[in-house]
């Protein structure tokens, strides 16, 4: 799901449908991918929504939606691939069917290879907001992310970021965690706030079962996979640069989860919510299932062309699903300290036993009580600001006095004294070294 696409709580009122133009269909081959063999699933199909479908998809996403904002979302494979012909029929099918007031925005996620002066126009006229794939600096991001021949994709991507900001899009970037990159989280950060002039950001972690179907099944993950204490480290990594510098100035989406967590607030994004079943995946065909992570027969709802898409959207079927996650949550889950932020995470993770050796924990548990319990006094500051009406920015500055402290601390501390780090450690096996 893209950056800064909240996600809305279960009601027949409201729900989110990636659509999916193109199908599977992709210019790339990242190794990674989870979707590229969703292409199996149709092996018959010429991949490319029609009008028929687009219309009745579009008629039926805004009558149900009875909420004054409405954002349709475009995904892939590569969904430029539709070409930008689709996109303008699409935007007025979105006018032809909107209710008076209705505000309508756009979201895509694209790899940014096809980007160019023309898509880039087009999408600084109708506001739309791009995500962009990028893993990092070259070295990290051609380690799995290249073209159907092999080769690597950075420069491709890199000219779309600059087209991007030559006609001033909206954009943030979507950056993959994976076994390549995973232990170098300051150049990552650093490159997508400088190369690329990120403002918005989020990190995904690959996790990816290892088996024939390319389906949510078995236990074993790929090479390409991070474990739970990797990613907390490699966010640990960034929060400290990103709270020292870029509060204010740079979003990354998991930080901003988590202080609407501290807030009392709902975390706004799906693997974070407490129940499942309000993101759904509509294929290129018509046919709609239960979440991009899910798409697969198991959990396949219905063809919105003969049935209606609220009906599926609203099934007893699709309800279970998005019960499911709350419902089958261990009870270690239930009894921890941050179960108020992940609630779980998301359920095509929760593959690991509890220490008690029930079933349904997730795989980046380690990582998130690592992660949350390392910001937590600094979420909670960043919450008594904004209470107070002032600026959470203001931790940069509290920061820095007790850096500065931690410094004097340093330079006075005696190789046998406690580390002033707080690490347990003498002064000479620490800091001192």
């Amino acid at each position: 799901m893209n950056a800064r696409q909240g996600e809305n709580s279960r009601s027949s009122l409201a729900f989110n449908v990636m659509v999916k133009p193109r199908g599977a269909i992709c210019n790339l081959d990242c190794q990674y991918c989870y979707y590229l063999c969703k292409e199996q699933l149709y092996p018959d199909g010429d991949f490319r929504m029609d009008d028929d479908v687009l219309e009745a998809f579009t008629r039926q996403y805004i009558r149900a939606q009875q909420v004054p904002e409405v954002t349709f979302a475009w995904q892939g494979g590569e969904p430029l691939l539709v070409g930008l012909d689709f996109f303008e029929r699409a935007l007025q099918l979105q006018q032809k069917y909107s209710r008076p007031g209705m505000i309508i925005k756009n979201v895509v996620q694209t790899n940014g290879v096809l980007l160019d002066d023309e898509w880039c126009r087009f999408f600084k006229r109708y506001d739309f907001l791009v995500g962009i794939s990028i893993d990092g600096p070259r070295e990290l991001h051609d380690a799995y992310r290249v073209d159907k021949g092999g080769q690597p994709t950075l420069d491709r991507v890199m000219a779309g970021v600059e087209f991007l900001n030559k006609h001033n899009v909206d954009f943030n970037t979507l950056t993959c965690v994976h076994a390549a990159n995973v232990d170098y989280p300051l150049e990552v950060y650093r490159f997508l706030r400088g190369k690329a002039k990120a403002h918005f950001m989020q990190f995904i972690p690959i996790v990816l079962r290892d088996n024939e179907t390319g389906f949510q099944e078995g236990n074993a993950l790929t090479p390409h996979s991070v474990t739970g204490k990797q990613y907390g480290s490699f966010l640990r990594t960034i929060f400290d640069e990103w709270v020292r510098r870029d509060v204010g100035t740079v979003f990354v989406q998991i930080f901003d989860v988590a202080l609407a967590a501290w807030a009392g607030e709902s975390p706004g994004l799906c693997v974070f919510d407490g129940t499942c079943g309000t993101a759904m995946v509509l294929e290129h065909n018509g046919d709609l299932y239960s979440c991009d992570h899910f798409v697969e027969p198991r959990y396949y709802l219905g063809n919105i062309i003969p049935r209606d898409l609220t009906e599926l959207a609203t099934s007893e079927q699709q309800v279970r699903f998005g019960l499911a996650k709350r419902d089958s949550l261990p009870g270690y889950c239930r009894e921890c300290s941050v179960k108020f932020i992940c609630n779980g995470g998301c359920p095509k993770n929760r593959i690991l036993s509890t220490p008690e050796g029930e079933s349904g924990l997730n795989y980046l548990c380690e990582g998130y009580r690592d992660l949350f319990a390392h910001i937590g006094p600094t979420m909670k500051y960043m919450v008594q600001e904004l209470q107070e009406g002032r600026s959470p920015a203001s931790i940069m500055y509290v920061i820095a006095q007790q850096d500065a402290l931690l410094h004097m601390r340093f330079a006075t501390a005696r190789r046998n004294d406690p580390c002033p780090c707080g690490s347990g450690l003498k002064f000479k096996n620490c800091h001192g070294r």
